[in-house]
């Protein structure tokens, strides 16, 4: 007997959902044949016929089934709700949910079902790619005589070959770059950009004929990647050498700059450069025939950044060689999220940015459309002209409000508006996205004016960035003093006596206390240390100035 399609549909309801429907159907047939959904699928696959069901037996039974099938709760899927443009979590409030919520809304990321990892979308790579060629004409107070592109670690994989293509003090220096895909298993609070499995990053290892060689470029290095955050990601950093036990493992010395989040209270390192000394040259035999004929080990430099700190991959480099790069990436997308994005969403230093300038028609009713989306053509003709990133954006099933507070949300650093008024009057309305700043700039002299606004806001990152940091960093001298900076969650400047084990006990009695501190950096820059100072920790001769505090 076949039952009307009708009929079956009306036992169960018409609202219910076709998932539930069909599991709703085998309980049914198992009911009505009194066998077990096991059994059911067995005689099935031996093609068993099916007990024979009357009419009486279907309504006798349907009640039954119906108030059985009742007294099932059908789990639903939790579908996360949809809040529109805006950002439900603040920063203030709970910063953690709040940057989980701009990486994605901002179109940074997307989250993929594998903890840990997730897909880089187009607004993030465009970023990761100006970054590849941002050229850098100085190194310090001198001109470099070749000009490096800075672009986003493979010792094991490449230094078998660098005592193949090293026989000689002519093949010297060798600097080589790569960018690449990493992989790394965290497994404690994978965040995008700041802790993931895999990310972007860039990494140099260079080999010399001398250590000053090697000396000389691991500092040039560290200064090419505090340009880097400092005049495009306009994130301040400091730069400094990492103790004993933060060192790179197998490694000579560290250096690294160092971002903070005030939000947080944690410090970032923002990239690293090593220099390796003749360890790795001793492992992998790479030895040459120096000047006078003797043979030698090489010195050996790495360095790298990757896009966990706010883009990452940048140093290609235009010099036919160039040293050991450990790792950029991510990192950096993660630090200039962090740093300068806000309740609306994300905040791009203009240097960065894909879109620089996005222009906005807003026509009224009766009002000349096609003169104002005319407008909006030729003023982003004109600035792309002039070398300024600019897009507009005609989607005509949006309106000019939600416009306004998407391209807020993707962190477009300036938003020009052109409606009737503004054409009659041949001018237009700009936006800053740094602090909402409106002006009217005059179509004659756009250029200039957008320019101009450009390197404000890009400036005006970078100090408002400083100043904030620099409200957090506190200057302590005693173990007292260290504890309550470090529970309002302070970056701290201490007197230290530069051992390991005080380092240790540091942060073995902060982690149960207050979270564990440890060293970030010992400052180059370092303010004078007073004879007699002690270490704040151990209570010894201090011997440096180092900062403290947590760290992601």
């Amino acid at each position: 007997m076949t039952l009307p399609l009708s009929l079956s549909l009306s036992l169960w309801g018409s609202e219910t959902p076709l998932s539930q429907l069909n599991l709703r159907c085998l309980l049914f047939l198992c009911t009505i044949l009194q066998r077990s959904p096991s059994i059911f699928r067995h005689h099935h696959r031996l093609h068993v016929p099916p007990r024979r069901l009357t009419a009486a037996n279907f309504f006798a039974r349907a009640l039954l089934i119906r108030t059985l099938i009742g007294t099932i709760h059908w789990k639903k899927k939790e579908v996360k709700k949809e809040t529109g443009l805006g950002l439900s979590a603040k920063k203030d409030d709970n910063f953690g949910e709040w940057y989980s919520e701009v990486v994605v809304s901002g179109e940074l990321i997307e989250y993929y079902d594998i903890s840990g990892c997730y897909i880089l979308r187009p607004w993030t790579m465009s970023i990761w790619e100006i970054m590849q060629v941002a050229w850098v004409t100085k190194s310090g107070q001198s001109d470099l005589e070749v000009p490096i592109a800075i672009r986003p670690t493979s010792e094991t994989v490449m230094y078998p070959y660098y005592s193949k293509w090293i026989r000689g003090h002519r093949d010297l220096p060798l600097k080589l770059n790569q960018w690449c895909n990493v992989v790394r298993w965290e497994f404690s609070n994978p965040t995008p950009f700041i802790r993931s499995r895999e990310f972007l990053w860039q990494e140099g290892h260079t080999a010399f004929a001398t250590k000053e060689e090697a000396d000389k470029e691991v500092l040039e290095i560290l200064e090419l990647y505090s340009r880097i955050y400092e005049e495009y990601l306009a994130v301040p950093v400091i730069k400094g050498k990492k103790s004993e036990h933060e060192k790179f493992a197998g490694g000579l010395y560290t250096t690294s700059v160092e971002a903070f989040i005030p939000n947080t209270g944690r410090g970032i390192q923002g990239a690293t450069s090593h220099c390796l000394g003749q360890n790795f040259a001793k492992m992998f035999e790479i030895n040459f025939e120096n000047d006078k004929g003797e043979k030698a080990m090489v010195w050996q430099n790495s360095w790298a950044y990757s896009t966990r700190t706010a883009l990452s991959e940048y140093i290609v480099i235009k010099v036919q060689t160039f040293g050991s790069l450990e790792r950029l990436g991510d990192t950096q997308i993660g630090v200039m999220v962090m740093v300068h994005g806000d309740d609306k969403g994300l905040v791009l230093p203009p240097k960065v940015a894909a879109i620089q300038v996005i222009v906005i028609p807003v026509p009224y009713k009766d009002a000349d459309t096609k003169g104002i989306y005319d407008a909006c053509d030729a003023t982003v003709e004109t600035l792309t002209k002039a070398g300024v990133r600019a897009e507009a954006d005609f989607r005509d099933n949006y309106s000019p409000g939600w416009k306004y507070s998407h391209w807020e949300m993707k962190g477009v650093p300036l938003r020009i508006e052109i409606g009737p008024k503004d054409l009659a009057n041949e001018q237009v309305r700009a936006v800053r996205r740094d602090n909402s700043a409106k002006s009217d700039l005059s179509m004659a002299s756009l250029v200039e004016h957008v320019k101009d606004m450009l390197t404000s806001i890009q400036q005006s990152l970078f100090d408002v960035a400083k100043q904030k940091r620099d409200a957090c960093i506190l200057v302590v001298k005693t173990w007292d003093e260290f504890v309550e900076a470090l529970s309002h969650k302070k970056m701290i400047l201490a007197p230290w006596c530069d051992e390991e084990e005080v380092e240790k006990d540091v942060k073995a009695r902060t982690k149960g206390e207050i979270g564990a501190a440890k060293t970030l950096c010992s400052p180059f820059e370092q303010p004078a240390l007073d004879e007699g100072t002690l270490c704040f920790a151990s209570g010894k001769p201090a011997k440096k100035w180092t900062y403290w505090g947590r760290s992601y």
